[in-house]
């Protein structure tokens, strides 16, 4: 399976690491620094998945994905959350449509599992919300 993916993360060794595990498996990897260079990539590489760490400068990632849902052209968009998430933070990426998480520090398997189940988004059923369970990597 391949795919574009939009890896968003302020640190450049993260957004490295998520590029070359995500390269491995044969995904196409297009990386922004922070959430407003998202917004002004997005448009240009159209990707098929969107990975959001949370806390970054000028526009962090649940409200970066808030602008995603409610811009008509990205609203159906798959997003993850791969962050160090705290309780509060997957309350809020559910309340804006986030569909899964990935905890940091993360085990590059889940990360790929993570996005490919993303990339098969149309499989999803209508309503679909993450899995809460013990593992970071929901979706």
């Amino acid at each position: 399976m391949s795919g574009r993916v939009l890896v968003v993360d302020d640190s450049e060794v993260i957004r490295q690491l998520i590029r070359v595990n995500l390269e491995l498996e044969g995904f196409e990897v297009v990386t922004a620094a922070d959430g407003a260079e998202c917004l002004e990539v997005i448009r240009r590489v159209k990707p098929d998945v969107v990975t959001l760490d949370v806390v970054m400068p000028r526009l962090d990632g649940l409200r970066t994905a808030a602008r995603l849902r409610a811009t008509p052209d990205t609203s159906g968009l798959p997003i993850a959350i791969v962050s160090a998430c705290t309780p509060a933070d997957l309350d809020l990426g559910e309340a804006v449509g986030v569909d899964g998480y990935l905890g940091k520090p993360f085990d590059p398997v889940d990360l790929v599992a993570l996005v490919r189940r993303l990339m098969r988004a149309e499989e999803r059923p209508a309503g679909f919300r993450p899995e809460r369970t013990e593992r970071t990597d929901r979706g």
